[in-house]
C-alpha cells in the first residue's frame, strides 16, 4: 500500500512540475522526478511481478528500480546544488558523476554475485541473509543517503537565508531530506542485522521503514512543488506592489512630463512599458530628469520625494536580489531557481 501511495505522489509531483515549470529551459528536476516516479512504480508488487517476468524472472527489476532511484537522486541533487552559489566541496563530491558511477558499479557487481532466485516481491526479506545481497543494498542506500544528506545541507542553508513564505519550501525539503537520511540508515541497519542473524533487531527497526518512506517522499514532493508556487505568489505580489507605486507616482510624473516631456510621451518604447517594473523605472527616471534639469522649474514636496525614494528602493531591492542570486553562464530568469 505504501509503495503504491509513494508512486502516486511521485507522479503527482511530475504532473505538478510539468505545469508549474513549463517554459523553463532547465528541466533537470522534472526529469529526476520522472525517473524516481518510474523507480517507485516498479516497487508496486503487481507491476514488479510483470516487469520482472519480462526481464527473465530473476529479480532484475530490483536492480532496474534501485538504479533508476540512484540516477534520479543524482539529478535531483545536482539541480538542488545549482539553485545557489553555496556549493561546498563535500556536496559537490556527493552529487558528482564519479560517486554515481562508483555506486552503480558496486551495486551491479554485488547484484550479479548473489543468488537472485526467482521473482519475489520481498527481495531483501527472502534473500537478504546473503552477504552479497546485503552488500548490494548497503551500497545502493549508502549512496542514496549521501546524496539526500547533501540536499539536507543545501535545504538548511536555503532555510536560514530565506524569510517569510520563502522559508516554507526549504523547511519542507529539510524535513523530507532528514526523513530520507533516516530511512537510508534504517535500511542499512536492517541489512547488517539480517546477515548477522539478529532478526529481532531487523524486525524492530523495519517497523519504521514504511512511515519514514512516506514522510520522506511526502515532504520532498511538497517542497519541490512549493518552490514554484511560492515564487509565483511572490512575483504576483511584487507586480501588484509595483503597479500601485506607478499609480501613486502618476500625478507627480504627469507634472514632470508637462514641464519636460520624456520618452513616455512618444512611441519609441513600444510595448515595453506594459511591464510594471519597466514602467516604474521610466516614471522614476523622467521625474528625476525634471528635478535636475536647470532649464525647467519643477518643485517636489517632501511627501512626493519620500514616495519617489520608496519606489527607487523597491526597484533596487529587485536588482540586489538578482545580483545576489546570479550564477555566471545562466539566464537571469533561471538564477536561484530549483
Amino acid at each position: 500500500m505504501i509503495q503504491t501511495l509513494v508512486a502516486a505522489l511521485m507522479w503527482v509531483l511530475v504532473a505538478s512540475l510539468l505545469i508549474l515549470r513549463r517554459g523553463r529551459t532547465d528541466r533537470s528536476i522534472t526529469y529526476s522526478a520522472l525517473t524516481i516516479a518510474i523507480a517507485m512504480t516498479l516497487n508496486v508488487d503487481a507491476i514488479y511481478v510483470v516487469v520482472d517476468r519480462v526481464l527473465g524472472a530473476t529479480n532484475l527489476a530490483t536492480l532496474l528500480s534501485d538504479g533508476l532511484l540512484m540516477i534520479g537522486l543524482f539529478f535531483l541533487g545536482r539541480a538542488a546544488m545549482k539553485a545557489g552559489e553555496y556549493r561546498p566541496r563535500l556536496v559537490r563530491a556527493a552529487v558528482g558523476r564519479s560517486a554515481l558511477f562508483i555506486a552503480l558499479l558496486g551495486a551491479s557487481a554485488a547484484f550479479t554475485l548473489m543468488d537472485r532466485g526467482s521473482t519475489t516481491v520481498n527481495f531483501m526479506i527472502d534473500l537478504g541473509a546473503q552477504p552479497w545481497a546485503a552488500t548490494y543494498s548497503i551500497v545502493a542506500f549508502t549512496y542514496c543517503g549521501i546524496v539526500v544528506a547533501a540536499m539536507l545541507a543545501l535545504a538548511t542553508r536555503q532555510f536560514r537565508l530565506g524569510d517569510g513564505i520563502q522559508r516554507v519550501p526549504p523547511a519542507l525539503l529539510l524535513i523530507g531530506s532528514a526523513s530520507g537520511v533516516a530511512l537510508c540508515v534504517v535500511v542499512i541497519v536492517m541489512d547488517v542485522a539480517h546477515i548477522s542473524g539478529n532478526l529481532e533487531l531487523m524486525s524492530a527497526v523495519g517497523a519504521t521503514y514504511g512511515p519514514l518512506s512516506l514522510l520522506a517522499f511526502v515532504f520532498l514532493c511538497a517542497g519541490f512543488v512549493g518552490q514554484p508556487m511560492v515564487r509565483y505568489v511572490r512575483d504576483r505580489a511584487r507586480r501588484a506592489q509595483t503597479a500601485e507605486m506607478v499609480r501613486e507616482l502618476e500625478p507627480l510624473w504627469r507634472r514632470a512630463t508637462l514641464v519636460r516631456p520624456g520618452l513616455s510621451g512618444t512611441n519609441s518604447l513600444g510595448s515595453s512599458l506594459d511591464d510594471p517594473e519597466l514602467r516604474l523605472h521610466r516614471v522614476i527616471v523622467e521625474i528625476r530628469d525634471a528635478m535636475i534639469d536647470p532649464r525647467v522649474s519643477f518643485e517636489v514636496t517632501g511627501p512626493d520625494r519620500a514616495l519617489l525614494e520608496r519606489a527607487e528602493a523597491h526597484l533596487l531591492g529587485a536588482d540586489a536580489r538578482g545580483a545576489r542570486e546570479s550564477v555566471p553562464g545562466r539566464p537571469a530568469r533561471e538564477r536561484g531557481q530549483v
